[in-house]
């Protein structure tokens, strides 16, 4: 409780509001301001009257904060605290991809660079990026990036041919069909929530797939008693405070393991929170040239959402 006391006491010190996503340590959960997922973050990101955002989270959540709020201190509490899918888009290379696409429009999952942001159209979550897509007309030429697995399934939902590039989130492709296969004949009554990040071998025994908040309100509120979910696994806390006595069954990987936690997401810990509040280090900084680019498809993901 000492930990937990020290951080209301910083933060109350320090006009601070703390942030946290679904994928964190459950301390880390109960101890945040706001739960999100990347569109309810961003949205809320951009309305807080808070000097200092704690963002519990990783890299390129807080560059978004930073992006949407450049007077305001954002801090991390672990800089390496990075994004497997995020990183498989190198700005460089990115670059040299869409200029050689130039006719087609950009549109890029919020799990990226600023710098990759700053080359995009229009930015999307897993929330709304149905919507985004089928807001273009229908004849627009369209790349998206960086994920692959979202992307066709996206292509799949949308009847939209887009260009995909080569990317993918090391938590949600190592799910195994094998493994989900055997857990649901263990299980016959529990039906498969899954995130779209995930493959389609996997996606389609999924009685429901939808973006983090999604499957959390579809546990929480069928009649349904069972879930197997087939997502990180830090949204299981929220499912059991909001619906207790139900029945959540984390997924297994291609090792066999129900142990698909974000290494990325878990380096956050309360103690390092204690020292983010204290120092107000380590701060997103971001160029304004910069930002202001990514702030565009930001804003016009917004606008939209």
């Amino acid at each position: 409780m000492d930990i937990f006391n020290k951080i209301k006491k910083l933060k109350k010190k320090r006009n601070a509001v703390i942030l946290a996503h679904f994928y964190q340590d459950p301390d880390i959960q109960d101890v945040a301001d706001f739960m999100g997922d990347s569109l309810a973050l961003a949205q809320y990101a951009q309305q807080t009257d808070a000097d200092v955002i704690l963002f519990c989270g990783v890299h390129f959540m807080c560059e978004t904060a930073k992006i949407l709020n450049p007077t305001k201190i954002v801090i991390l509490p672990d800089l390496n605290a990075g994004c497997s899918l995020a990183d498989s888009a190198p700005p460089k290379k990115f670059k040299s991809w869409i200029n050689k696409n130039s006719e087609h429009t950009v549109i890029s999952y919020i799990n990226c660079s600023a710098e990759v942001k700053a080359m995009s159209d229009i930015i999307c979550t897993s929330s709304n990026a149905e919507k985004i897509i089928n807001s273009l007309p229908e004849d627009e030429k369209i790349i998206f990036a960086p994920d692959k697995l979202l992307g066709s399934y996206l292509v799949k939902k949308t009847g939209r041919e887009m260009l995909l590039w080569d990317g993918a989130c090391q938590v949600h492709e190592i799910f195994s069909e094998k493994e989900l296969i055997k857990l649901k004949t263990r299980n016959p009554e529990a039906e498969i929530l899954a995130h779209p990040e995930c493959s389609e071998n996997i996606l389609q025994h999924a009685s429901m797939i939808g973006s983090t908040t999604k499957i959390i309100n579809y546990a929480t509120q069928s009649e349904i008693q069972s879930f197997i979910i087939v997502t990180e696994p830090g949204v299981i806390h929220q499912m059991e405070k909001i619906a207790p006595n139900k029945n959540y069954i984390t997924a297994p990987n291609q090792e066999g393991c129900s142990c698909n936690e974000c290494p990325h997401m878990r380096l956050n810990t309360l103690e390092k929170m204690v020292f983010a509040l204290e120092n107000l280090e380590p701060q997103i900084e971001i160029p304004e040239s910069l930002r202001l680019k990514a702030l565009k498809p930001l804003e016009r993901m917004l606008a939209l959402s």
